[in-house]
């Protein structure tokens, strides 16, 4: 009984409490702002100890239900978090002070976070809110131009990644691209296209070795860490993000009219054989009988006789056929994912699906992705705590026409370009709609109508990449270890890869046959990291120290098969069997490499001013030679905080000033597996031994490419900080390089792989930030990043001489062309000068309209050895991104501009042979003699043998690469329809060049054409 009454003593208290505290909750509303009374957006206000909380507006408006005895917590990045508490007003007006070391925070090193305001490398960090600025298919695109130093080219075909450097190339032939890093685990292979790019919260690039080398033999090509979104305690919210992308190919280069190509080829032909054929000014009917091969293709010839209808020529009157309308198309990207995202003290979660559908401006191209991320974080106790980041995805790849399996003679680099090369004059069906195989009755060129039905590449992906990790907190257990930790990272990747190849007999790729071929690969990895770490402050002194034991493992096991003549299309690579015809070729493969690591990294602080980071850390790989397997990679660098300095306290304009300079020394072991092993290996079998010959000589002294760095830094910070930035100088040199090394072919092999030969480069790199103008209710900033860099050869196999047949030249960059230098075109007007050389090689060499090379030695004899030069290099020396932003209460304006200067883009000439088709431009003919180009002479391969030297170009540009109009909604808006946050916005992709050296080619792509559109999102949180 007396427990009975006992219970309802208790409820009964409980509903009356619940009663009294109903009735003290009231609205509370305010105002956040900075130190000067600016409205702060997006600050978070949360009563302390619950979940419930509100965010700051545009203007930097709250409202939300609390008591009288509340604390709120008010924080917002950069800024000191604040509290009050609650008393019996209803309005608060709260204004924030600047706190550098919250945004110190946000920066991700090697194994770890440190401060901004103590790191002492060359760091460059890209947030979740740049990332989203451009809705991209993946985090590399949104890169770009972002970061100082870092050059990233475009590839607009879905799916596909474009190169990233980070301080231009140092290896010859080694792999340069750059070491990733996924919360916390370095890959072991590919990039992080597969990752979502709305999930990522920040993208942190070490870009000197003395910050690289916390990751030894993996850094040697700087280092990309990307740390995604993780749960928050707090308010729990729901967002969902949507895009749409629209897109057409945008050609820089149209292709002439039916009537242009049709007088172009007749000139082409007067000149290959002058006594045949008469000039192209005075035209024939029965030679564009045998020009155009009129009872090969009757439709095509149909088309020209219209220009004959009247009795003499008008080439107005032919239709022209446009191949590239029957190989592009509306490129639509639609972008979606859901996500959520909260927690409290003890536990946080993050959670997303993404989906993305990019059908391409080509036909048959397309990519498909579907994404999901699992983030969580538990602390269950105060010296425990322990997460998992899971990120799966599923990716369909379609690349279109494959540059596998073609038998068919005109080949060209994808299917647009196959469509350009087709006559304008023919047409891709007859009168009866009967398919026209080769039109024009070219025996090369080949119909591509419908060919996205008649081809297929198709790559499947599936990537599951995980992050797990526990870490135990001594000083909660024991006072007396306060700072001392342990962690356990591990990190398992798994990917499998298909690929499947068909072609029809029909495809413009065939030539009657068709092709099939599968590829099946997957790769499996995994590391498992061990750490300690102690960071303890003494008085004055910040003391930090990190210990790591390290082992990688990477294994990949791969089959491929291929056939031709497959009775049924529909079979396409599924059905690669004896009954369907005999396989052209099958293989199989498998190969393993691990790394072992040990390292030790040390920083230290004095007073807040004085700075020292060092590290070093121990790899073994094992795809290196026994002996040379091991190697040491030390690293130092220091930092002088002069604004801490007393001598400078009264210098109220300046807000930061940091002196900086490291020295590190990183390697590259990327090399194939078993590059060491010798050149005959016995294979043992059930039945019968065998001897397995290696392709290459393999090199059992195989060791290390190193690459010694020093960089020196400065960081600072005016006015308020509405001036900041960093200038980056840097030197390094690569030493015993990973080289193909030629070897005498009496050996029984041609080159093996050695470490000999040696780069250096030097850079300099700036990043500025600027608010320009500020105002209550109007800001605009910029962002730019710069770079200067060049990059040389300085030694090769043989010491300083240089390697012509691999085009390597000592004291010059890697790409460099080298080749016969311009003098334009011969004239009519140089023509004693032209008889010289023609004279001197005792035979015809040049004619007028021919393409005119430099004569370097003046001997008047054109020949390799003597008279070829280095033109220049394709390696950009500038690169340039800049950013400006324009904010208008609740509106956004950004235009993102990018550039490359400073070197020579090689267009690869004209070839005017008069065979396929060609784009407009102005040709040498009796009529035109002052034109820019060679004249045409009808040839199936090159007509002018020096037309390569009329296409090197200065390639220097600058393009707006993305304008972006944004609308924020407001506070009273979101709260009468029941939204945190609804941002709708409204991108124009590529608008245009503002200058370029070339017109007809879009340097940024390195093509004639590229992609232009739309693109419309909103951003929505509940």
């Amino acid at each position: 009984m007396k427990q009975s009454f006992l219970k309802y003593l208790i409820c009964l208290s409980l509903v009356f409490s619940g009663f009294t505290v109903s009735a003290q909750v009231k609205t509370i509303n305010g105002q956040v702002t900075d130190a000067s009374g600016i409205p702060l957006p997006g600050v978070n206000v949360i009563i302390k100890n619950s979940t419930t909380g509100a965010q700051t507006d545009f203007d930097g408006n709250f409202t939300l239900q609390s008591k009288p005895g509340d604390v709120l917590v008010i924080s917002f990045l950069g800024m000191k978090t604040t509290e009050i508490k609650v008393d019996s007003k209803s309005s608060y007006s709260i204004a924030l002070e600047e706190d550098a070391s919250q945004l110190d925070e946000v920066v991700v090193v090697g194994y770890g976070v440190q401060k901004k305001r103590d790191v002492t490398g060359a760091l460059v960090s890209v947030n979740s809110e740049d990332i989203a600025s451009r809705p991209v298919n993946n985090a590399v695109e949104a890169m770009q131009g972002k970061a100082a130093g870092i050059d990233i080219s475009s590839n607009e075909r879905p799916g596909q990644v474009g190169t990233i450097r980070i301080r231009g190339n140092r290896s010859i032939t080694g792999s340069n691209s750059p070491l990733y890093v996924v919360d916390g685990i370095p890959l072991n292979s590919g990039g992080i296209d597969f990752i979502n790019p709305v999930d990522i919260e920040s993208i942190d690039v070490l870009k000197d070795a003395s910050a690289t080398a916390i990751f030894g033999s993996r850094g040697a090509n700087g280092v990309i860490i990307v740390t995604t979104k993780k749960g928050k305690s707090g308010k729990f919210t729901l967002n969902f993000d949507t895009a749409v992308t629209t897109e057409r190919i945008f050609e820089r280069a149209p292709i002439m009219s039916a009537g242009d190509y049709i007088e172009l080829r007749r000139w082409a032909k007067h000149y290959e054989t002058p006594t045949v054929f008469p000039k192209g000014n005075a035209p024939t009917i029965a030679n564009d009988r045998i020009i155009f091969f009129d009872t090969g293709d009757p439709t095509a010839w149909a088309n020209i006789e219209k220009g004959w209808a009247g009795g003499t020529w008008d080439g107005s009157k032919l239709t022209t056929t446009d191949w590239a309308k029957f190989v592009t198309q509306t490129g639509i990207t639609r972008q979606q994912t859901l996500s959520v995202s909260g927690g409290t003290e003890k536990m946080k979660a993050y959670g997303s699906f993404g989906y993305i559908n990019n059908t391409g401006t080509l036909k048959g191209q397309g990519f498909k992705r579907y994404t999901g991320i699992a983030n969580v974080d538990i602390t269950p106790t105060d010296w425990f705590s322990m997460g998992v980041n899971l990120n799966v995805s599923y990716g369909e790849t379609e690349f279109g026409q494959s540059t596998v399996g073609r038998s068919a003679v005109a080949t060209s680099a994808g299917i647009y370009n196959t469509a350009r090369q087709n006559l304008p004059y023919a047409f891709p069906l007859d009168a009866n709609g009967n398919r026209i195989q080769n039109p024009g009755a070219d025996s090369t060129i080949r119909n591509v109508l419908d060919e996205h039905k008649l081809s297929q590449d198709q790559r499947l992906t599936i990537r599951a990449f995980g992050s797990f990790y526990a870490q135990l907190d001594f000083g909660g257990l024991i006072p007396a270890l306060s700072g001392l930790k342990y962690r356990v990272n591990f990190g398992p990747d798994l990917t499998s890869y298909r690929n499947g190849v068909f072609l029809d007999g029909q495809s413009s790729a065939r030539s009657g046959t068709s092709f099939a071929s599968l590829n099946k690969e997957q790769l499996v990895s995994y590391t498992l990291d061990n750490l300690l770490l102690y960071n303890k402050t003494f008085g004055k002194h910040d003391f930090g120290l990190t210990l790591l034991q390290s082992k990688t493992q990477y294994a990949e096991e791969s089959s491929a098969m291929s056939s031709q003549n497959v009775p049924v299309s529909k079979f396409k690579w599924n059905a690669l069997i004896p009954a369907n015809g005999p396989l052209l070729n099958h293989s199989s493969n498998f190969l393993e490499t691990g790394l072992f690591s040990y390292m030790g990294r040390i920083n230290y602080g004095f007073d807040d001013k004085y700075l020292l980071t060092a590290s070093i850390r121990y790899d073994a790989a094992s795809q290196l030679a026994e002996g040379n397997k091991g190697d040491y990679f030390p690293s130092a660098s220091i930092g002088w905080r002069l604004d801490k300095e007393n001598f400078l306290q009264g210098v109220s304009w300046l807000n930061q000033l940091k002196l900086r300079a490291g020295y590190g020394v990183v390697g590259n072991a990327a090399v194939d597996a078993y590059e060491t092993q010798p050149a005959l290996t016995q294979v043992l079998y059930s039945t019968f031994s065998g001897v397995n010959n290696n392709a290459k000589l393999g090199n059992v002294e195989l060791g290390w490419e190193r690459t010694t760095q020093y960089n020196y830094g400065i960081d600072f910070g005016v006015f308020k900080n509405r001036v900041s930035g960093s200038l980056e100088y840097y030197t390094s040199q690569t030493n015993d390089l990973l080289l193909a090394r030629a070897i005498p072919s009496v050996s029984g092999f041609t080159n093996t792989t050695a470490n000999i030969g040696q780069t250096e480069g030097e850079g300099i790199e700036l990043t500025l930030n600027t608010v320009n103008v500020r105002t209550e209710n109007f800001e605009w900033s910029s962002n730019l990043s710069a770079s200067w860099q060049q990059n040389a050869i300085t030694e090769l196999q043989n010491g300083a001489f240089d390697d012509i047949v691999n085009n390597r030249f000592i004291g010059q960059p890697q790409g460099v062309i080298y080749g016969f230098e311009s003098n334009g075109i011969w004239r009519p007007e140089d023509a004693v000068e032209m008889q010289k050389f023609n004279d001197a090689a005792g035979r015809t060499v040049f004619t007028f309209g021919n393409a005119r090379p430099v004569d370097q030695n003046g001997d008047y004899l054109i020949d390799a050895n003597n008279d070829r030069v280095i033109i220049g290099s394709t390696e950009p020396k500038y690169i340039l991104g800049l950013t400006n932003t324009f904010n208008y209460k609740n509106l956004e304006l950004s235009v993102f501009v990018y550039g490359r200067m400073g070197y020579i883009y090689n267009a690869g000439g004209e070839n005017l042979s008069g065979k396929t088709s060609q784009r407009q431009l102005d040709y040498y003919t009796d009529d035109n003699t002052d034109a820019e180009y060679q004249k045409p002479i009808f040839s199936a391969g090159t007509g002018d043998v020096y037309n390569g030297t009329l296409g090197y170009k200065n390639g220097s540009f600058l393009k707006i690469r993305n304008i972006s109009l944004g609308y924020n909604f407001d506070e009273s808006t979101l709260e009468r329809i029941g939204l945190s946050r609804l941002r709708f916005y409204l991108q124009a992709t590529n608008p245009g060049m503002i200058f370029s050296k070339v017109d007809f080619i879009d340097l940024d792509t390195g093509t004639s054409f590229s992609n232009r559109g739309f693109t419309f999102g909103l951003n929505v949180q509940f």
